[in-house]
């Protein structure tokens, strides 16, 4: 799993920032998509992270349960 302008592989989880970063869209906007579930999400320590195999499934159209 790499990103066009990284060849580093994603992290298993990314900070809602970083998966706004990622997807084009603002972090208001990931934080709203978080909160509605319509971001997969793990709470961990207080801290809210999209779930990096299901985002790239759901933006590749696969489904991931």
């Amino acid at each position: 799993m790499t990103t066009q302008t990284d060849e580093r592989p994603l992290p298993a989880l990314l900070t809602i920032p970083r998966a706004a970063e990622l997807l084009g869209i603002s972090r208001a906007s990931a934080y709203r998509y978080a909160a509605a579930g319509e971001l997969p999400v793990r709470r961990l320590g207080g801290r809210v992270y999209v779930i990096t195999a299901r985002l790239l499934a759901m933006v590749d159209g696969r489904s991931m349960v």
